[in-house]
């Protein structure tokens, strides 16, 4: 269903394709530092981007792309940078070469296959800042073909509950900080055998990963992954109901770069890039992971404890990041700063994504440090679909063209392609065949999987326009999902949250907009009678703490406001879309 291998070479003989793909000199054309060395791992399957080569049947990131630079490496061929490099804010520092990478995931492999007993196929939850020990994980479990499931370490005990249930991974790995929550359920997790625990102490029913990993053996044969095999699984939030298990493949993550990659990143082995973005985020995967390393970049990380302006600018002044990955709201709050008195070492090219960018913030950061910002655009059920490539023009609040490998139209309520300048839906042709990048499925949801398709398109649920440019733009979510400093949050899960607390009676969650988060999570709540003299103020605070200590932080409302009945529609059903257009009035 993903991916039909013998007609694969069809992906290329959609008209918008092949008129993107013809483009690929421009892109050359655009940056001269592009010429990649003739033995690098891209330039290995040059055949397969003319479509003279089919894809193949098997792939595995970690064999076919790390472990040939790894190769490459040896040889001399690659400039001697690192290809991990991370640092801690305190004084501690981890690089790692390829051959590094190597030996090392070899190491965890064994141990999550000998010691911990996962086979192929296998399901892990990994719950990490963003330490080097997540890295190492990653690829691992490319090793082993064990399915990664990442996370954000402020999930709550209920969040990672739901997530062991829902996914019945057989283990977890985490830190000091999240491990009691696991704990406070782990005995309401049937599926979970193991619980691994990155520390440099010993806590009761855990193994210490570092202890493990380094007594184990380097010796591990790669798995033989089909391409079509999964590589990771995403939660990724929903207007109704719970999160949803958003697969990706081998296919979707580890080979799509090796086909169209160069259009965002444009990376060569020389580069440093540095992604600001949560370990639980596709977005980490792909830039952080996935995309850099298909060009044999250094990945550089910094643990970033709390996103201060101050560390980040820092940073680019003491070392020599070539590319910025962040969400707006990192711009938003770098642009607050004096930023004439900094100055960067060796940035060249800055990203945003996540959610739409202010024009305003990209004018001043455009006057202050000479350097535009690239917006790219995409879901964790696509990756990137629109990017504003290097050397093209920007219009400021666009999202850029679409990517290679997709078609993507803004389509009407029957799936009908609109004209440049019509509001729709925006969408990725899914049919007759089914592009690689797009994700599998949404696993044990065949309805809700069903239900992103209409007609011959993937539909985002974003309305958006297409310029007669070809050029794309944002104008908000067509469902009540609310999009704050790159966060998804579903309304349901913090509306449940609040009908918890015994002062509520009903509940409804809308976005608001904040100037620099670009919008917030806002609660209007009805009060239940035996609350309805209590101090505004001070329940406000309560429920806010309440949420926090429910779900996961970064969905608590930052807004409250108490009111004495909802809109509904006749069925009863809350109209959030009038609560939600009240709200965004007020600007």
């Amino acid at each position: 269903q993903h991916l039909h291998t013998s007609s694969a070479m069809k992906i290329f003989k959609l008209p918008i394709l092949k008129s993107l793909w013809t483009q690929k000199p421009l892109y050359r054309t655009f940056h001269g530092h592009s010429k990649l060395l003739a033995s690098d791992v891209y330039s290995e399957y040059q055949a397969v981007r003319r479509g003279e080569q089919e894809i193949p049947k098997y792939f595995n990131f970690a064999s076919d792309v790390l472990d040939k630079w790894t190769k490459i490496e040896k040889a001399g061929k690659r400039p001697s940078n690192s290809a991990f490099w991370w640092i801690s804010g305190k004084g501690e520092e981890v690089k790692w070469s390829f051959e590094e990478l190597g030996f090392l995931s070899r190491k965890v492999a064994n141990v999550l296959t000998k010691v911990c007993g996962l086979q192929k196929g296998d399901r892990i939850i990994v719950v990490l800042p963003r330490i080097p020990e997540w890295w190492l994980v990653n690829v691992a479990c490319m090793r082993a073909g064990i399915v990664l499931i990442p996370g954000t370490t402020q999930l709550s005990a209920k969040d990672i509950l739901y997530r062991l249930q829902a996914s019945k991974a057989k283990c977890i790995i985490t830190d000091d900080t999240v491990a009691p929550a696991v704990d406070s359920v782990a005995s309401e997790s049937q599926f979970l055998k193991t619980k691994l625990i990155v520390s440099k102490g010993s806590r009761e029913g855990w193994l210490n990963f570092s202890e493990l990993y380094k007594n184990q053996s380097a010796d591990h044969s790669c798995a033989k992954t089909r391409i079509e095999d999964s590589v990771n699984i995403f939660f990724t939030s929903g207007t109704t109901g719970s999160p949803k298990m958003t697969e990706h493949s081998q296919g979707s993550l580890g080979f799509r770069p090796l086909l169209s990659e160069r259009y965002w990143l444009d990376l060569t082995p020389s580069d440093v890039i540095w992604n600001t973005a949560d370990t639980g985020w596709i977005l980490t995967s792909l830039s952080s992971v996935f995309d850099a390393w298909v060009f044999g970049s250094c990945i550089f990380v910094h643990q970033l404890p709390q996103i201060e302006s101050a560390t980040i600018l820092n940073t680019l002044c003491r070392f020599p990041i070539d590319t910025l990955v962040g969400v707006p709201t990192l711009y938003r709050m770098l642009v607050q700063n004096d930023l004439s008195s900094y100055k960067f070492m060796n940035l060249k090219h800055c990203m945003s994504g996540g959610e739409p960018l202010n024009p305003e913030v990209m004018e001043k950061w455009k006057s202050q440090t000479g350097l535009d910002i690239h917006e790219v655009y995409g879901q964790t059920e696509t990756g990137i679909i629109c990017s504003v490539f290097k050397g093209m023009k920007i219009k400021p609040g666009s999202m850029g063209k679409a990517a290679p490998l997709f078609d993507v139209q803004v389509v009407d309520k029957n799936a009908n392609i609109l004209p440049p300048g019509q509001q729709g839906e925006i969408a990725v042709r899914s049919k007759p065949i089914r592009p690689l990048g797009l994700f599998s499925e949404y696993i044990d949801n065949p309805k809700k999987t069903a239900e992103s398709e209409r007609g011959d398109f993937y539909v985002t649920g974003d309305r958006g326009t297409m310029d007669k440019d070809g050029y794309f733009w944002f104008i908000g979510r067509d469902d009540d999902i609310i999009i704050s400093s790159g966060y998804r949050i579903g309304p349901f899960e913090v509306e449940s949250a609040l009908m918890e607390h015994p002062a509520v009676a009903e509940a409804a969650v809308v976005s608001s907009p904040d100037p620099l988060r670009g919008e917030v999570v806002k609660a209007f709540v009805v009060l239940s009678a035996t609350f309805s003299s209590s101090n505004r103020e001070h329940l406000a605070c309560e429920l806010q703490e309440h949420v926090k200590k429910t779900t996961a932080p970064y969905k608590y409302p930052r807004k409250v406001e108490f009111v004495q009945q909802m809109p509904k529609t006749i069925t009863g059903k809350i109209k959030r879309h009038e609560l939600r257009n009240k709200e965004w009035g007020r600007m």
